[in-house]
């Protein structure tokens, strides 16, 4: 069919795996409806009452890393619609500290554990201080409230742990253990702008699933995870199909712990997808780098639900 001015919101890798699942002439359609260049009012307000954001960049070699910033309520706001301001910074350690420069791209997931809530956004950085960064806002949308486990945060703050964090090139001890327990990691993915014309740049997305989920090769080299059913959009798949490079982030929520893993990807479906817990499609990451960061956030979460999407 032919395509729509509508349709400018997605490029060229998220409609090929749209087309795939019936949904590019829906999305085809309701595109710049469903994904808006400016924060509607709710989002703004829901965004202002966040403690913790998704943040995702690509570094200068254009590997991109996954992190979380934390804040009292009102650390991230949006001073109009077209920008999110973000009053907090990487620590010293985290990779995405080499990240974040004026004019690159950068993608945020806005996340509320207690609500399953959660929003995107995609733009570029238009400030960046040493208080934080302020970012112009090119694409806007929601997401649905499927596989976040629900959590409560604890009553009062941890301090920072003092201990360096962990480099490898592989998973390996208490890193690989907290990536094979894991109910839930963040995503960046990227395409570069010279790639793909419409809908390119950064983007932070997340997976959740039962323990196990993820799994982890022995020799720590290779990690895997099901694709479940979404929105359909294509956001992350998309790009990786442009761009196989990705970042995770693995949160412990009880300890502050958390393990960012980047590598390259492979989208798998058929039997190879299958094998993991039956899913039509999964994505295969060879890992080349990893930071364990002990005690990074100061807040803790305690479990209350796994998602009711996740069955048993």
């Amino acid at each position: 069919m032919p395509e729509t001015p509508d349709d400018a919101v997605f490029h060229a890798g998220e409609q090929a795996l749209q087309r795939q699942v019936g949904s590019r002439e829906h999305l085809a359609r309701l595109g710049a409806r469903i994904v808006q260049d400016a924060l509607p009012e709710a989002h703004q307000a829901f965004f202002a009452q966040l403690p913790l954001l998704v943040l995702g960049a690509a570094d200068a070699q254009g590997q991109p890393w996954c992190g979380l910033l934390e804040g009292a309520p009102g650390f991230v706001h949006a001073p109009e619609a077209r920008s999110l301001r973000v009053n907090a910074l990487p620590g010293a350690d985290d990779p995405l500290g080499a990240c974040l420069r004026r004019h690159g791209d950068v993608g945020m997931l806005g996340i509320e554990l207690d609500t399953r809530r959660r929003n995107r956004v995609n733009g570029q950085v238009l400030e960046l201080d040493a208080t934080g960064f302020t970012v112009r806002v090119e694409q806007s949308f929601g997401n649905c409230p499927r596989y976040i486990q629900l959590r409560e945060a604890r009553a009062q703050d941890s301090p920072l742990d003092a201990r360096p964090p962990l480099r490898a090139a592989r998973l390996q001890g208490e890193a690989a253990a907290l990536v094979r327990r894991a109910d839930t990691l963040f995503i960046a993915t990227r395409v570069a702008r010279g790639q793909s014309g419409v809908g390119a740049g950064a983007d932070a997305s997340h997976r959740g699933g039962r323990p196990g989920f993820v799994q982890v090769d022995a020799e720590g080299a290779r990690l895997a995870w099901a694709e479940f059913p979404g929105n359909r959009y294509f956001n992350t798949l998309g790009n990786l199909l442009l761009e196989p490079r990705a970042g995770l982030v693995f949160p412990d929520f009880a300890s502050g712990d958390l393990v960012h893993v980047a590598g390259r990807t492979e989208i798998l479906d058929g039997a190879a997808a299958a094998a993991l817990e039956g899913a039509e499609r999964a994505v295969l990451l060879h890992v080349e780098q990893v930071i364990h960061r002990p005690a990074a956030l100061s807040r803790r979460w305690r479990l209350l639900e796994y998602s009711p999407h996740l069955g048993g």
